[in-house]
């Protein structure tokens, strides 16, 4: 058990961040459950799970930072840092009042982790939050914040740390046990307010890393819970209510953000626009979410679009899953396109930012399927997609991974796919074509380093196959004609070639008239693969 300190340290609130991911990892589906405000789209849980996952992520790589040296970090890089990784990675309503709400509390705690900043940080923390969403009701997470700063301001003088996050706790389970008083849909349904739940298992854990034991007071259960979903913040959810939820990050100045507000108020409901310092993340359900969208490009520079259609998940969710289901990890938004055209999930991993597991567990539920076969497309998300996995397979799915560890053979194990063999058959046919196919892409040099193709100098154009630097070119096609001789030499019958956004199609032109002239029983197929990381892929199989 976690010692009570005086204050919170670094180490405590990487602790804080451990236990939140861990308890919200046990009751993500339950909070799902029980989610029946504005939205029913069933992932509350889900959101605030991927919220915290991506504060976690980032506490973690500003401890990484400092491995290296006898010291740990700062207090006040730890929250700031939570902060940030919450603020970047909030999904839906509630992962995104959650955001603010830690960023309230980082706005203070960064001075001071004691008793008496605490208090202030969690005041801090529920007025931000209130200010954040555009038209605030009671009987949600915002209601549960304010009781926790109120409880937490009545401890008496002189209260240790934990004596105020345990009333902090207390004064959060009790305005949570009320809600479903306080909102009319709640009582309906018999469930207490999904956010609200969520921030009491996020507000537990703090507790715990302090020392306490929240787990020995569990939050009473809402009377005959029925099972339905969504998110928190404002109206009543209506069958006819908008059809798309629109999240962005964006990068704008205040004044830019304070018409945006206004905007996107008149455009829809559900408006939570989190951030500052000239970062900004924008939760919003329209009808029109090009209009959305655009109202942000209008402010600043909206990137890390999500757009999700509320009635296909409706339509989804009423239906019986389909037997069997492909989700595939993909590097470009071209790539997305082919594999759902090809019926797979896809998960877009954009350059530098890898999905997290939770959002590979995520497409799987989005399958709806009794059977997936997970393909990760990148040899570093391998532990990743065996999270994934294995925390599908406690939710009832049958899961295969195929240890694919790049696109081009993600591309070769969905081209044999048959959902008409057995289950496994399928796997083993999905998993030979990825075995045999060879990989490449072509990358540039940041800098001057070693590889075991020799010395590279800063941009370079290097030839990685099968992970490894083979070729350090000057330039793109000669480097990529040298790549193909290289893995033609041991054979092959096709090459794909997966070329990025700024790629010009004469490239795969010549590259095709390379391969026919020096190969003659090798046929090549290009794909445009979007906006990826690297300039080309490359398979031959």
């Amino acid at each position: 058990m976690p010692q009570s300190p005086d204050a919170l340290d670094a180490v405590a609130v990487r602790t804080w961040c451990s236990l939140a991911l861990e308890a919200l990892g046990r009751e993500r589906a339950a909070i799902d459950a029980i989610n029946v405000y504005p939205v029913a789209d069933g992932d509350t849980g889900t959101n605030l799970y991927l919220t915290v996952e991506s504060a976690a992520a980032a506490v973690e790589a500003v401890f990484a930072a400092h491995e290296t040296g006898s010291t740990v970090p700062g207090p006040a890089d730890a929250v700031r840092a939570m902060a940030h990784g919450a603020l970047i990675g909030a999904r839906g309503n509630s992962g995104t009042i959650l955001a603010q709400l830690l960023r309230g509390m980082a706005g203070v705690l960064a001075e001071s982790g004691d008793a008496a900043h605490l208090r202030r940080a969690l005041t801090e923390a529920a007025a931000a939050a209130r200010l954040a969403v555009a038209h605030p009701v009671e009987g949600t997470v915002l209601t549960v914040a304010t009781a926790a700063a109120e409880a937490a301001g009545s401890a008496p003088d002189g209260a240790r740390l934990r004596d105020v996050l345990d009333a902090a706790y207390e004064g959060a389970r009790t305005a949570l046990a009320a809600t479903p008083g306080q909102l009319a849909v709640l009582g309906r349904a018999g469930v207490v307010d999904a956010g609200g739940q969520g921030l009491v298992t996020v507000l537990g854990a703090l507790l715990e890393a302090a020392g306490g034991l929240p787990g020995e007071r569990a939050v009473p259960a809402a009377p005959d819970v029925l099972p339905l979903t969504g998110d928190c913040a404002e109206a009543d959810p209506e069958e006819g209510g908008p059809a798309f939820e629109v999240i962005y990050l964006l990068e704008a100045p205040d004044e830019a953000v304070a018409r945006l507000r206004g905007r996107l108020d008149a455009l829809g409901d559900s408006l939570v626009v989190v951030g500052g310092d000239g970062l900004w993340n924008v939760h919003v359900h329209v009808d029109d979410a090009g209009a959305a969208v655009e109202a942000g490009v209008e402010a600043g520079r909206p990137y890390r679009i999500r757009i999700t259609h509320f009635a296909a998940d409706r339509v989804r969710a009423g239906k019986d899953p389909v037997q069997r289901a492909v989700v595939a990890v993909v590097p470009g938004d071209g790539l997305s396109e082919l594999c759902a055209e090809a019926g797979a999930t896809t998960v877009l991993a954009r350059p530098g930012e890898p999905p997290a597991s939770g959002e590979l567990v995520d497409a799987i539920r989005r399958a709806h399927a009794r059977e997936v076969v997970l393909l990760p497309n990148d040899a570093q998300l391998r532990h990743t997609a065996a999270a994934a996995a294995e925390q599908a397979r406690a939710e009832g799915v049958r899961v295969a991974l195929v240890p694919t560890r790049a696109a081009v053979q993600g591309i070769a194990a969905l081209a044999v796919h048959e959902p008409g063999r057995s289950f496994d058959e399928d796997v083993v046919a999905m998993t030979a074509a990825a075995g045999a196919t060879r990989y490449a892409e072509l990358a540039v040099a940041e800098r001057q380093s070693w590889t075991m193709a020799g010395i590279c100098q800063a941009g370079d154009i290097l030839g990685l196959i099968d992970g490894d630097v083979a070729v350090i070119g000057t330039d793109v096609p000669g480097t990529a004609r040298t790549v193909l001789d290289r893995m033609l030499s041991a054979g092959g019958e096709l090459v794909t070639l997966v070329l990025g956004q700024d790629v010009p199609d004469a490239l795969a032109d010549e590259l095709g008239e390379h391969v026919r002239e020096g190969y003659l029983a090798v046929d090549t197929v290009v794909y445009r693969g979007g906006r990826q990381a690297a300039p080309l892929l490359i398979g031959v199989e």
